[in-house]
């Protein structure tokens, strides 16, 4: 069998404002702040880590925390973000929550074959929630504001833009070996979307692909999203993408310790940042389980740096 992604692993995204970013995720959205770290590369920035009740690789949504203006929406961009709920009465109940909670909505449609409700963050995050059907397990956690049958079970699919998709599909099929299974037209009208699947397939495992040359070059800032990832199970697999980028000569940063899991990154021809991460050892490694979130954590190499780092980072609260 050839080498697989097996699905999303996380997005990572940006706010301009970490404390009601906070708040939204959590008391609206009802997600687990899972890891309240700084960005590796700045550590003047918070990175948060929002996920299910026992953060499994693929319900991570993350956020860095930067001091930017709003993004300029176009393509060469990842889009949209979806989250998956268990089934269509979720996403009704997900209607009025969001809605009793000031968050303006879409209607509920099938998009891309799948069941959907479009909102957008304070910020203009553009999230989709999706009807996966209840497909495999879910991991509630349970000082969720959200009842445990309605909580977000993790990511999938994740949309992108681009102009043009011809050298975009040769790497996620050659290269990436995910399949073309089929295509829809946009929801707003703006072009045809293509749906490639890794792994055993499912939203989870989907990634879209929307073809808008008309729209003007993406300009990233708050609201806009950094970076997708895509599961590996461990690292002698990420060994192997890494030898296999090599082998296309496709330029990559080489792997990247990110002491929660093991990171390779990559831009494909339209120059949105694709990442490849190893699914452990994950975010209990350096504090239980029981109390993720609850404190800052720093990876080892960050450590020395701790009181430095407390000193220039803003509350969140």
């Amino acid at each position: 069998m050839s080498l697989q992604l097996t699905g999303i692993h996380h997005l990572t995204a940006i706010t301009a404002n970490a404390p009601g970013n906070l708040h939204f995720y959590t008391k609206i959205l009802g997600m687990r702040l899972v890891k309240k770290t700084v960005n590796q590369d700045d550590t003047s920035a918070y990175h948060l880590f929002y996920a299910d009740g026992e953060a499994t690789p693929g319900s991570d949504l993350t956020f860095f925390d930067w001091p930017v203006a709003p993004e300029r929406r176009g393509t060469h961009s990842i889009a949209r973000t979806g989250l998956r709920v268990g089934s269509e009465a979720s996403l009704k109940w997900w209607n009025d929550h969001l809605t009793e909670n000031g968050v303006k909505t879409g209607e509920i449609t099938d998009i891309g074959g799948h069941k959907a409700l479009d909102f957008e963050d304070p910020e203009g995050q553009r999230l989709r929630l999706i009807d996966d059907g209840g497909i495999g397990q879910s991991h509630p956690w349970d000082k969720s504001p959200i009842p445990a049958e309605h909580q977000i079970r993790g990511l999938g699919p994740i949309t992108i833009s681009v102009p043009d998709i011809a050298n975009t599909e040769a790497v996620l099929t050659q290269v990436m070996n995910m399949r073309k299974v089929r295509d829809y037209s946009s929801p707003d009208g703006e072009g045809q979307i293509h749906v490639f699947e890794m792994g055993n397939g499912g939203p989870a495992a989907e990634l879209h692909v929307a073809v808008q040359p008309g729209l003007p070059v993406a300009g990233q800032g708050a609201g806009a999203v950094h970076h997708v990832a895509f599961r590996a199970p461990d690292q002698e697999t990420l060994h192997q993408w890494t030898q296999r980028l090599r082998d296309f000569r496709l330029p990559s940063s080489g792997e990247v310790e990110r002491y929660y899991f093991r990171s390779l990154y990559f831009r494909e021809p339209n120059g949105i940042l694709f990442e490849i991460a190893t699914d452990g050892p994950g975010f209990a490694v350096d504090e239980p389980l029981e109390t993720l979130g609850e404190s800052l954590s720093l990876p080892p190499f960050l450590e020395g740096k701790r009181d430095w780092i407390e000193r220039n980072l803003k509350p969140l609260s």
